[in-house]
């Protein structure tokens, strides 16, 4: 696992930007990328705006695969995650918003719903590269604590403080779903590449149990620990409370010395 501690929202942005970059130009427009929600990569979805707008970064070709979404919820629901993903990144870059895929919310049978939006990233190939946030309890995606680190994408039932949490996003605490589609951590883990950006005090003892504490469901995050390709992407606030800190900083720091492995070998090799 490969700790980044930055010094801004900013800083951090570019370095989430930069891994994007280097997996789109190294997959010559056939990447499969994983897109997450909520407030945690919304400073990396700008910075790619403003390079596809800018320095001409194409997504054409691209395909992308959403990590969750409210049982319940229309598409268009104000509160969606396919809607949201469209505001914030999609609608703003050339991607086809038809290979912009996402669980259907909306469907009668969500357990049906969810086997099949697994077997749909793996019948794509898989995803070269997944973005994530945390969530103060340690849950990625909507893996929450106990989740299996074996599990696919299923319909979950959120904690309270998740939903306390998401709140703002709704009219009244009450109109939170408390069900949701959730890619499971066995799916998640199957990335080539995974990159956690998180920031704020708020996060910091997740982020220490995510890169320092014990392989534990209790933190879902930890699974990640497990996974080859993984790079966590902080500021200083959530790095506060790691115990590597410093050494972290130091690695960075000597970076340039090593020889740089790229885990997107495997980029358009499909099983």
């Amino acid at each position: 696992m490969e700790v980044i501690i930055v010094s801004s929202a900013e800083e951090g942005a570019r370095r989430v930007a930069d891994e994007f970059e280097r997996v789109i130009r190294e997959g010559s427009g056939r990447a499969t990328l994983g897109l997450a929600t909520g407030s945690s990569p919304v400073h990396a979805y700008t910075e790619l705006i403003r390079r596809h707008g800018d320095e001409g970064l194409s997504f054409a070709g691209t395909r992308a695969f959403l990590l969750d979404e409210y049982v319940g919820l229309d598409a268009d629901a104000p509160q969606s995650y396919h809607r949201f993903i469209r505001e914030h990144l999609t609608d703003h870059i050339d991607i086809d918003d038809a290979l912009v895929l996402s669980p259907r919310g909306e469907a009668e049978d969500p357990v049906a719903e969810a086997r099949r939006y697994d077997a749909s990233i793996r019948e794509s190939g898989g995803i070269d590269l997944q973005i994530l946030g945390i969530g103060t309890d340690g849950h990625i995606g909507f893996n929450e604590p106990t989740s299996s680190l074996a599990s696919r994408t299923r319909v979950k039932t959120l904690t309270r403080q998740t939903v306390e949490d998401n709140a703002r996003f709704f009219d009244a605490p009450e109109d939170v779903p408390v069900h949701v589609l959730t890619q499971g951590i066995g799916t998640i883990m199957e990335a080539r590449a995974v990159v956690l950006t998180a920031s704020g005090r708020q996060k910091a003892a997740a982020v220490a149990q995510l890169v320092e504490g014990p392989l534990s469901a209790r933190w879902p995050a930890t699974a990640l620990q497990a996974h080859p390709h993984a790079t966590v992407v902080v500021d200083e606030e959530a790095a506060a409370d790691l115990e590597l800190a410093d050494y972290y900083r130091f690695v960075q720091e000597n970076k340039a010395a090593l020889p740089q492995e790229s885990p997107r070998s495997q980029l358009g090799h499909r099983a």
